[in-house]
């Protein structure tokens, strides 16, 4: 924990003015240094090669990143693991606990089928104590469609107990209106996790701003790669700070399936091999939802019947 708190100003191949541009393009810790490819530090903060992977390859030497470690020590850091309750027993029984931090979870379904009021929910429910279902905490929530409403906020904290006013200055919003903004807030939240005591991060949704704007098999390719990046990003987050992040998405037809389920999550195998757990959302009757784990490397899959309520998520 001692090299945490260490800051990059530390290192001796860092000088005031490299320190003000890696912190501007969301380089604020040593982690993030000791994971980033030379390639990018150039591009984002003007710096020479040579002198990107003199950076890079002293944050690693500091942090011990790039250096095999063994099991028990995975195991060890695993334990720090947190849930945050989503406010429904069945659906937190699905989730072993609730959405967990260290992992990026993915909740992907049609319109109306709940993804923005479970991210609403959470980012109340992260800042209740941990004996609560809480984790103490903030949240981050990027907004890329318009659809975060602070008076829903203000009924599920009134629900849970909270002070409205101050559950509101919690949650910290950016609202998105194109892909590069996107990717630079994702990297200023790393900013705002390590200044503040940020435990939740939400990005609805993540793929709307990448299919608006990369429209057409020719530019599907760059579209990928710079949905990649975001997603890194996002793990980075999640993994060095013990932050749940949490992203939704929309689903798309697929002609080709005459029985059955005829959706699919927007993103490809890019997102569908990032993601940590995926969760598919569905309609019921009435008030009624349905999520079902599609893939996890822990939980089994499963189902849970929930329900959105003025007060929020419940069983």
């Amino acid at each position: 924990m001692g090299e945490e708190k260490k800051s990059i100003e530390s290192l001796s191949s860092v000088g005031e003015t490299i320190a003000q541009r890696l912190h501007d393009a969301g380089y604020s810790t040593l982690e993030s240094l000791a994971t980033a490819k030379p390639q990018d530090i150039c591009e984002v903060t003007e710096i020479g090669e040579s002198k990107a992977e003199q950076i890079v390859e002293e944050a690693q030497a500091v942090t011990e990143a790039g250096e095999f470690t063994t099991a028990d020590k995975i195991l060890e850091k695993r334990g720090d693991v947190g849930w945050v309750s989503t406010g429904s027993e069945q659906l937190d029984n699905l989730f072993g606990g609730g959405i967990e931090t260290q992992a990026v979870t993915e909740v992907f379904g049609e319109f109306g089928s709940g993804k923005t009021q479970l991210a609403h929910q959470l980012a109340v429910n992260v800042q209740r104590p941990v004996e609560e279902g809480g984790l103490d905490g903030k949240a981050i929530y990027l907004d890329t469609e318009n659809t975060f409403r602070p008076r829903r906020i203000l009924d599920m904290a009134s629900a849970a107990n909270l002070d409205s006013q101050e559950t509101l200055k919690s949650i910290f919003i950016a609202k998105i209106h194109n892909t590069d903004q996107q990717l630079l807030m994702a990297e200023k939240a790393q900013e705002i996790v390590g200044e503040e005591n940020v435990r939740l991060l939400v990005v609805d949704t993540l793929t709307s701003l990448f299919r608006a704007e990369y429209v057409g098999r020719e530019v599907l390719a760059e579209r990928q790669q710079k949905l990649g990046r975001h997603l890194l990003t996002l793990h980075r987050i999640a993994d060095l700070n013990n932050v749940a992040v949490l992203v939704t998405n929309q689903v798309q037809a697929k002609p080709d399936v005459f029985l059955g389920d005829s959706t699919q999550p927007i993103g490809g195998h890019v997102l569908g091999h990032s993601a940590t757990n995926r969760i598919y959302l569905r309609k019921s009757k009435g008030a009624r939802r349905i999520a079902r784990v599609v893939d996890s490397p822990e939980l089994p899959e499963g189902e849970a019947v929930f329900a959105i309520s003025s007060e929020g998520i419940k069983d």
